[in-house]
């Protein structure tokens, strides 16, 4: 079977599509616009058309021709909307790296140290600490993400989050025991959940398609820059002597302060208005996203019909539902799946062993305090750096060639890193076990590190996009707990080098699940997706393992250029399966 990717409007001849347009503006309030609308309709059916449309004048089709040519110059509000948001994610990174230093400290000063008598329960409770704001949002805060978002919007879930995170880490500074910096740091994991959970669908839903990926994986980019930032304030701190730990703890609520000031500024989701029935405010927000008003029409006309679809298919539903709907649906569960496997590849590759405890695995390598901090922040900027490529290469390479592309890249340099720890010589065990921290944090920051939640973000439909990346976002932090609480005692156990090998295979054992499991979803529109997962994740696997594997050898290992393949999907911007089929394909599994 091969799926076409069909476009809601496809099929309808222009005489009929004229009237739906004129009867949808009745309908909403847009008597006065009915003519951009139905220029927008006829855009959104057939869009590499446009230049054939007498009903467009010259200035229409010059924006038209723009989103090609000058795909990256979009409004500023779009723009800030993107980076403001996308601050949240610093308050994350900067946190990770807060307890980074903190580890050296303040385990001490609430005698719970490593490497003394009864050092196998205090290195739980370090993980156990250090775990609490992801235990925190896996079990609590990703799952407030669908009733808040239900009732407050895309804003008002992030300015709820901001609050959390400007006053648990203030919070985590005053405490006098390690119970209360574990609460303290298990509250924080529900701003840390709604905020992971919610920025991603926000900007997700704000930007056009063909720029999706590299606009909405800034969430990386800015964990990246929180890290960076986190190093360097553990660095200022260092030596201010026993209440270091406690600065470098609370100095991560300063990026939560322009996210909370600054979220009403921006334009409100208009996919999520249009779910709530508030076409005009809808309308508004999309004239500050999109540089013309035809782009705006097309885009509301075009996403309120993909909606009916979803609605006529999945229905309405409660919070309790629509989570029962994630393994029950099949286009949804397979949403589910992909975005599952995707988020705990992302602890697989071990990552965040580096970003939560890189200042102790410096110390096993016989760093000094300050060669610790140092190599940390060395670190973090490799990680800020590398981000940076991906905003281009995510739309053009694509998700899934990323990944493939980097996993084995991670699992060699985390082996090295590991096998390092051996040698002898202090001077060389230290330059090589940094260097290949660094290759590995390079790999990392263009590949896995900003394609998971920007893939999570994209793959629901909008009935279920909220609960979709509560479960994506859940099952991240989830993973990202359980390998915070069994590093410290891992590593006690197996020694730095067996459990950097550990981590090493684990990044191969991702490669394979993402080669048979992760479809590509690079330049299609949020809704276009349905009919990408319309497709059985068997078909899917099937199809990698018998026949593109086969193809692979034939025309890259024997060199046989006449190897040919055909395409699972064949993406087309108009055209495919007809909308009854494809739904029905969707509801019922698409068994065939």
């Amino acid at each position: 079977m091969s799926a076409k990717i069909q476009n809601p409007l496809f099929g309808i001849p222009k005489d009929i599509l004229f009237e739906d347009v004129e009867a949808f503006c009745a309908d909403k309030g847009f008597s006065d616009k009915v003519d951009l609308f139905k220029k927008g309709a006829l855009i959104g059916q057939n869009p590499s058309a446009f230049e054939t449309y007498p009903e467009l004048d010259e200035d229409d089709k010059y924006w038209l021709r723009r989103e090609t040519t000058h795909k990256w110059s979009q409004p500023k509000a779009l723009i800030m909307t993107v980076i403001l948001a996308s601050i949240g994610a610093a308050v994350q990174g900067w946190d990770q790296t807060g307890s980074n230093g903190a580890n050296l400290s303040f385990p001490i000063e609430f005698g719970i140290p490593e490497g003394e008598t009864g050092s196998d329960r205090n290195s739980w409770i370090v993980g156990l600490v250090n775990a609490g704001p992801y235990i925190g949002s896996a079990f609590l805060g990703c799952w407030l993400n669908d009733p808040v978002n239900n009732f407050l919007g895309r804003r008002g879930t992030i300015f709820v989050s901001a609050i959390f995170c400007i006053l648990t880490p203030i919070g985590s500074a005053l405490t006098q025991n390690w119970q209360q910096l574990f609460v303290c740091r298990l509250l924080m994991g529900i701003g840390m959940g709604l905020k992971a959970s919610t920025v991603p669908i926000f900007n997700a839903e704000n930007v056009p398609a063909g720029i999706r990926g590299g606009l909405v994986m800034s969430w990386q980019l800015w964990t990246a820059f929180g890290i960076l930032l986190g190093f360097s304030a553990n660095l200022a701190v260092y030596n201010v002597g026993k209440i270091a730990w406690r600065l470098q703890l609370g100095s991560a609520f300063i990026p939560a302060v322009p996210l909370l000031l600054g979220v009403y500024f921006c334009p409100e989701s208009p996919r999520w208005l249009l779910k709530k029935g508030k076409y005009q405010k809808a309308f508004k927000s999309y004239l500050r996203l999109r540089n013309s008003p035809l782009q705006a029409a097309r885009d509301l006309f075009y996403v309120h019909r993909q909606l009916e679809e979803e609605y006529n298919a999945v229905g309405s539903s409660n919070v309790i539902t629509r989570f029962t709907q994630l393994f029950t649906i099949p286009r949804v569960r397979r949403a589910t799946a992909a975005s599952f496997v995707v988020m705990l590849a992302q602890q697989m590759c071990g990552i965040n062993i580096i970003a939560f405890y890189s200042s102790s695995v410096f110390k096993e390598a016989n760093f000094g305090t300050k060669d610790c901090l140092l190599a940390s922040w060395g670190f973090g900027l490799v990680n800020f750096l590398f981000a940076i490529p991906a905003i281009f290469t995510i739309d053009t390479f694509g998700r899934r060639n990323l990944l493939l592309s980097t996993f084995p890249n991670m699992a060699w340099t985390l082996l090295a890193a590991g096998l390092c720890f051996l040698i002898k010589s202090p001077k060389l065990k230290l330059g090589l076990v940094a260097l290949f921290i660094y290759l590995f944090a390079m790999f990392y920051s263009v590949g896995e590190g900003p394609v998971p939640f920007a893939y999570s973000a994209e793959v629901f439909p909008i009935t279920h996009r909220e609960v979709g990346m509560g479960w994506a976002v859940a099952t991240c932090l989830f993973w990202a707990a359980v390998l915070a609480m069994t590093w410290p005692p891992m590593k006690h156990t197996m020694g730095p080098t067996g459990a950097f090998c550990f981590y090493a295979g684990l990044n191969m054992i991702a490669f394979v699940m993402i080669f048979f499991f992760l479809p590509e979803t690079k330049q299609l529109t949020l809704e276009e997706l349905d009919y990408v997962f319309g497709v059985p994740m068997s078909r899917h696997a099937q199809y990698q393992g018998k026949e593109w594997l086969p193809w692979f050898f034939k025309r890259y290992v024997l060199r046989k250029k006449d190897a040919h393949i055909e395409p699972l999907y064949n993406l087309e911007e108009v055209g495919g399966i007809e909308k009854e089929e494809g739904y029905a394909a969707m509801t019922a599994g698409a068994a065939h």
